[in-house]
């Protein structure tokens, strides 16, 4: 006889009666929502009546109550989502948006094996659980304590508990992950440099393996791409952002809602290439200026080797060097739209002064 299997970790948090020490999210007829954790003995107070935790505990899920004035609430369990967005922050934490194109776009699989770099508030560590399952393993790496412990505490809500397939190392990446030995299949980098940690983690994923880096801002986005080029041992990087607008529906009144997500993070991805193998050239051609190389100055690199250099020629033969004051892609300005820039700051300088004079002045 084939002894059942044990259920995966935290699904007994999300099926059965309400429990006590449960966090559930209350929602009353405007919208408004809160969410408690439901303790024998105590009562949910607002400026509108009260009604006692216990009235709650051991109901089915998805179950009403009224409080002392009549007020009427929506009693459910919180989603991962909810829960991300009402739990304890120590950081700011991966929008839900984000995370699931993270763990979609990444292919976290059940069983695969995840570096995480930056756990914040342990948002993305509990979708990246939630993917792997408890065959799986993610191993969480954060520099500072303090952060580590509010996502511990998060998670543990969460699942009800430690979850088997996660490992929380404190410290810095690069210093602490060679020494682990973990072999990986995917890797989530959410910090202000990943550039800094590409090496480190190519020596840890398998070939084939993915990298995906969560960052803030378009130089933070421009640098990790470049470094991932010059690396060597990555895919050609893609990268993009997503924005999220809700729909208003109200009878016949179905239109955009006023608020939406917008930019949260960019994400930029990458795949991990075989020992020894070069990535093709990329054949578009970048914009002049693009890249702050003297084409005819270009020289080996530090281990000489002609070989690399006619590679990087060829690569860029058809860009011609940029103009002087063009380094970055900027477009020259005449001297001519100086001098009008300067005239009309002039004007605006005198017309402000102007009317900052006393009346009597000006009389």
């Amino acid at each position: 006889m084939n002894t059942p299997a044990p259920p995966p970790t935290g699904a007994h948090t999300r099926r059965g009666p309400l429990r006590e020490g449960e966090r559930v999210q209350l929602t009353d007829p405007r919208g408004r929502m809160h969410t408690i954790t439901l303790t024998a003995g105590k009562e949910f107070h607002t400026h509108r009546g009260k009604f006692l935790h216990d009235e709650l505990i051991g109901r089915p899920d998805a179950t009403t109550i009224s409080n002392t004035a009549g007020v009427q609430y929506l009693v459910m369990r919180p989603l991962l989502a909810d829960f991300v967005l009402s739990m304890p922050r120590g950081a700011a934490v991966v929008y839900p948006k984000d995370a699931g194109q993270i763990v979609q776009m990444a292919d976290v699989f059940p069983g695969a094996t995840v570096i995480e770099a930056g756990v914040g508030s342990g948002a993305l560590t509990m979708s990246l659980l939630r993917a792997v399952g408890d065959g799986g393993h993610v191993h969480s790496f954060e520099r500072r304590q303090d952060f580590a412990d509010v996502a511990t505490g998060n998670v543990e809500t969460f699942f009800g508990g430690p979850h088997p397939a996660w490992t929380l190392r404190v410290g810095d990446l690069v210093e602490t992950l060679p020494g682990t030995g973990v072999q990986a299949d995917r890797a989530v980098l959410d910090m202000l440099a990943p550039w800094e940690c590409l090496d480190a983690v190519a020596d840890a994923l398998a070939p084939g393996g993915v990298l995906i880096c969560y960052v803030a801002t378009a130089t933070q986005l421009s640098r990790v791409a470049e470094a991932m080029r010059e690396s060597g041992r990555w895919t050609e990087p893609e990268a993009w952002e997503s924005m999220v607008r809700g729909w208003h529906l109200e009878g016949l009144a179905v239109r955009p809602q006023h608020r939406m997500i917008g930019h949260t993070g960019f994400l930029i991805t990458s795949r991990r290439l075989a020992d020894g193998v070069r990535p093709p050239l990329r054949k578009r051609r970048p914009a002049p200026g693009a890249y702050p190389v003297d084409v005819a100055g270009e020289t080996a690199g530090a281990d000489g080797d002609a070989g690399d250099t006619a590679a990087v020629l060829e690569g860029i033969a058809a860009v011609e060097a940029p103009e002087a004051g063009t380094e970055y892609g900027d477009r020259p300005v005449s001297d001519r739209k100086v001098r009008k820039a300067a005239r009309e700051a002039a004007r605006g300088a005198e017309a402000s002064a102007a009317a900052a004079a006393p009346a009597d002045e000006q009389d």
